[in-house]
């Protein structure tokens, strides 16, 4: 029987059974969504480096009517999944969680066939990531708990962003920001075209962006800009 590790994993009572670099942070990421979501036969949702109450990255594939309801009801505000994996870091069943439900949002989850799941919490509180994945046949083994939370762990480590731009990198994307074009964001600055386009691709660079576009996204996000 496989037994939590001392730095992390599972809380809660045991359910053992049968168990079933030159890649682009993109591509990585994409790739280990993929696995994550072949581990949850009934979706999963995954918000990775948590900061300011809001997730750099968030991805969710339960059904679109759960969503809605989730969405427009602001549950993810009163989810005691969410307020777990906000507490504690390691990983547990929904059923091991004892927190307050006062709005019955695992009632209604179950009601759209969300009837067994995990929760996965990984990194330091001020940078979180939360994953919770659900099936509708049988409660989740140790095992499969164990090889989520090494896919979340992937993720968060994937999804980990630069630590800083420079001036130079961060004086161009702005530009871009506001409104400028290659040429008159040059000419703002003093320097040529090919200079200003050069800084841009460092950008996009260290921020694993394909585009500009998604570079600008992606400094926003990460409040650079």
């Amino acid at each position: 029987m496989w037994q939590p590790r001392n730095d992390s994993f599972l809380i809660g009572g045991n359910c053992d059974g049968p168990t079933n670099n030159s890649m682009t942070n993109e591509t990585s990421l994409d790739q280990l969504f993929q696995a994550l979501d072949d581990m949850s036969p009934s979706g999963f949702s995954a918000g990775l480096h948590i900061r300011y109450a809001s997730p750099l990255v968030y991805k969710k594939t339960f059904s679109l009517e759960w969503q809605k309801i989730y969405d427009d009801n602001a549950y993810a505000l009163r989810d005691p999944t969410v307020f777990w994996g906000l507490g504690v870091k390691g990983a547990t069943r929904w059923s091991a969680i004892k927190l307050p439900d006062p709005f019955d949002i695992m009632g209604k989850a179950r009601d759209h066939g969300l009837l067994y799941g995990a929760v996965i919490s990984y990194g330091p509180i001020t940078s979180r990531s939360i994953v919770g994945v659900a099936r509708n046949d049988r409660e989740f083994t140790s095992t499969e708990i164990e090889a989520v939370a090494e896919v979340v762990e992937k993720l968060h480590v994937a999804a980990e962003p630069p630590t800083e731009l420079t001036k130079a990198q961060i004086e161009a994307l702005q530009l871009l920001s506001d409104g400028y074009r290659h040429t008159a964001a040059a000419a703002k600055i003093g320097i040529s075209e090919s200079a200003l386009k050069a800084r841009l691709k460092s950008a996009r660079t260290r921020l694993g962006a394909r585009t500009t576009a998604e570079a600008l996204r992606k400094a926003r996000e990460y409040r650079f800009l």
